[in-house]
């Protein structure tokens, strides 16, 4: 979501004439777009900031300004700490806010002395005030739905991004086919719980993320489809049938579980218990036997006991996920889990933490092993390292890399798959 974000402020930006620079001490305007899942990524912003103020101070010296800016999550869960820690950030704006960039920009060059912030939850949808979106290669992501009503207890996400909202279906597809014009080939479509979509039609009805699917798949140009990240518990009857159904969508789903454990998972105040996650994972492939699996896990969780710990590596071990984000629990200031008792033992996190990525990593390496010898149509997206050498993604978003000519960018080429390691794949192209 926030590669999306940064994407359209990207947009509004070269709109009012701005050029794109990778060196800093070139920059009129450093933006900085923030997550807040974590607690490293907000103390990584605070570093970086101090960073950007000393370029700031020697352009200063030079009589050129600089204009800093930060955005997204972190705004708006901590834009007290911003204007006291970094008071040299010109302005700050949270992540349903992002439309009003030209606006803040405008307000600046009045001479605005103070850090300006914007951390509304505005009545106007975001969506209705960007540029048109157009594709940045093969591969594009779009946002339609935003904002979580789950209210997990250890997450930020409805704090920050607020309640959920959907976008218009003919909204969506505009933007779809705006993004196929102009040289997409696979859509991610994108929602803090996109799943629960519920945008309405042209006729003011109401529809699902399976409806919306299958108009998706209707448009001539997109090749592949995806959707992330889903809420197990929203995994409906319509959904699962897309997977047998659509030839676009990938075989391929991240569906975060957090925890084996019923006990944390109700703690967690997720809706699903793992018995529940094991029956919809089954009716996903029995819908698509060639469907694999990825996840979320949080260990170390307030209460998590070692039988808890195991519970989460006996499902991983029913599963065999293909891949998966794995992090230690970090308490977030705001929610319910911060305050909870039992609060495990950092040592005892990391351990349990190396412990479930070595499984996962196992099963990864599985995976991508028994890819060996397969020939799989690849989406190049970008130069690799070497000369020569293009990187895509294979339909399980493997990333493999193979000597290719730069003609094939953004295009779907069969690759022989030659080699694997735990995160990557070797081939070559077949002609």
């Amino acid at each position: 979501m926030n590669v999306y974000d940064s994407h359209r402020m990207a947009l509004m930006l070269e709109n009012m004439g701005y050029v794109e620079t990778l060196d800093q001490h070139e920059a009129d305007l450093v933006l900085f777009n923030t997550c807040h899942i974590r607690e490293k990524a907000a103390e990584k912003l605070f570093s970086d900031l101090g960073r950007a103020n000393l370029i700031k101070e020697e352009r200063a010296a030079e009589g050129k300004k600089t204009i800093i800016g930060v955005t997204g999550c972190v705004v708006q869960a901590e834009d007290e700490q911003i204007a006291k820690r970094a008071p040299y950030v010109d302005f700050a704006l949270g992540p349903l806010t992002y439309h009003r960039l030209p606006e803040m920009l405008l307000k600046i060059k009045r001479k605005h002395a103070e850090t300006l912030i914007d951390t509304d939850f505005p009545p106007e949808a975001k969506f209705d005030f960007l540029p048109e979106n157009r594709a940045e290669g093969g591969c594009s992501y779009l946002a339609v739905q935003e904002g979580c009503d789950n209210f997990c207890t250890y997450c930020v996400v409805p704090y920050t991004r607020g309640a959920e909202y959907s976008r218009p279906v003919e909204e969506v597809l505009a933007e779809a086919r705006r993004l196929v014009a102009t040289g997409t080939l696979e859509i991610n479509i994108l929602g803090q719980n996109v799943n629960s979509y519920h945008g309405e039609d042209a006729h003011g009805k109401e529809r699902n993320l399976a409806y919306l699917l299958r108009r998706l798949a209707e448009i001539e140009g997109i090749k592949r489809l995806r959707y992330t990240t889903s809420y197990p518990a929203d995994v409906d009857d319509d959904l699962i049938a897309c997977h047998r159904d659509l030839e676009q969508l990938m075989p391929y789903l991240h569906l975060p579980v957090q925890s084996g454990s019923d006990k944390i998972l109700k703690a967690m105040n997720r809706r699903h218990t793992s018995g529940q996650y094991l029956d919809v994972v089954a009716r996903l492939k029995e819908a698509n036997p060639k469907l694999e699996m990825s996840s979320d896990f949080i260990v170390g969780f307030p209460g998590e006991t070692d039988k808890d710990f195991e519970q989460t590596l006996d499902l991983v071990r029913k599963i065999k996920y293909i891949q998966a984000f794995s992090f230690k629990y970090s308490r977030r200031a705001g929610t319910p889990a911060a305050v909870m008792e039992n609060q495990v033992e950092e040592k005892v996190k990391k351990e349990r933490l190396d412990i479930l990525q070595n499984l996962l990593f196992s099963y990864q390496e599985q995976f991508n092993q028994a890819s060996v010898g397969k020939v799989m149509p690849v989406l190049f997206e970008q130069y690799g390292r070497h000369k020569g050498q293009l990187i895509g993604r294979t339909p399980y978003m493997q990333n493999l890399h193979a000597k290719a000519d730069e003609s094939l960018l953004n295009h779907i080429v069969d690759v022989r798959v030659e080699s694997a390691t735990t995160n990557s794949l070797s081939g070559k192209v077949i002609l």
